[in-house]
């Protein structure tokens, strides 16, 4: 099969022919329909990700088409499923409490394991992934591994975010746009934050209420624009300034999630801990979804409640997807790119 393989790190991937991969015997082999490029894959091509190590094969939102299945799995062949970044065992701790995006036995194709950057690849621990609904495209679906559901469970199981809440979105790549949108779709009020201007414009295209250029003063405009400070905020970059522009835009009693990877050279950094002791400021962390919280995003989308499909700006092919890595180097376009074609 053809992969895009890391060689060398923020260097062009090189477009190998690969074996095909081996079927799990808890899992399956899928031909892969779509596979998002993630800033999380940037991260990994820019040597910052501890995981991922030359000869590794990205791509980790990806949804495809059963090829072949495991004697233990639960799905068949021709099955469209969707599947989490995160593969939880199911039986720790962790999974039982219905943590299982923070199992303690993970395992994570495209970051230590061959990924989607592929035309097929390798799913054990089928009981993680979810049927993939006709309703929804594979190129929003692809954004369902990662992006979308990282956000939606930032939004609904860490900061419980309620209908006429404020919420601040700072930086609106795809993890940032995705936030927003379901934000908006869970009856909050919303204010954008980012660096680019065509982002925000694109943003309040969609709907959103609100948008900030990034500066000087980002916490102060947002609680002018919000009688005095978001609900809720949520940082999708994973940077000092935005770190710290989060948590001082919050009101009192307010709740900061941290959405964006903090990795390599961000992994430590200066927090304004004076703004979460004056303001009693909650801080949460979150990487992921459980993968039983799938129904409850799938639905939203179906029923026609939630358009994701402006998250996607483009569908490139496989040998594409270095010119997309390196353009996380500065500030990116609005949307998203979604590898559809892997013989190109």
């Amino acid at each position: 099969m053809r992969a895009a393989v890391l060689r060398s790190y923020n260097a062009p991937l090189s477009i190998e022919d690969v074996p095909d991969p081996e079927t799990p015997p808890d899992g399956v082999v899928l031909k892969v329909m779509a596979c998002g490029v993630c800033r999380s894959d940037w991260h990994g091509w820019v040597g910052e990700h501890p995981r991922v190590k030359p000869g590794q094969i990205g791509g980790h939102e990806y949804c495809g088409e059963v090829v072949s299945a495991g004697p233990e799995a639960q799905y068949v062949v021709g099955d469209k499923l969707v599947a989490p970044f995160i593969l939880s065992c199911g039986t720790c701790p962790q999974c039982r409490s219905g943590a299982s995006n923070t199992c303690l036995d993970q395992r994570l194709p495209g970051f230590v394991e061959p990924g989607a950057f592929a035309e097929y690849v390798a799913v054990p621990r089928d009981h993680n992934l979810a049927r993939l609904p006709d309703a929804i495209e594979p190129t929003v679906a692809a954004g369902l591994g990662c992006r979308v559901t990282t956000a939606w469970h930032a939004l609904t199981g860490r900061a419980a975010l309620q209908p006429g809440e404020w919420l601040a979105v700072h930086g609106t790549g795809g993890i940032g746009l995705s936030a927003a949108i379901l934000g908006r779709a869970m009856g909050a009020h919303v204010v954008v934050v980012d660096i680019v201007r065509e982002k925000l414009d694109h943003a309040l295209g969609l709907g959103i209420e609100a948008a900030v250029m990034a500066g000087d003063d980002t916490a102060g405009e947002i609680r002018e624009i919000t009688g005095g400070g978001a609900h809720v905020s949520v940082e999708a970059l994973g940077i000092p300034a935005t770190v710290n522009a989060s948590l001082q835009c919050l009101r009192p009693l307010g709740r900061h999630v941290q959405v964006g990877l903090p990795v390599g050279h961000t992994a430590q950094m200066e927090v304004d801990m004076s703004a979460v002791y004056q303001g009693n400021l909650a801080l949460y962390g979150t990487r992921g979804m459980p993968a039983w919280r799938y129904p409850s995003l799938l639905g939203l989308i179906t029923s026609g409640a939630v358009d994701m499909s402006p998250l996607i700006a483009r569908d490139v092919a496989l040998s594409d997807v270095s010119a997309e890595l390196a353009a996380f180097n500065g500030p990116t376009p609005p949307g998203v790119a979604v590898v559809t074609d892997f013989t190109a």
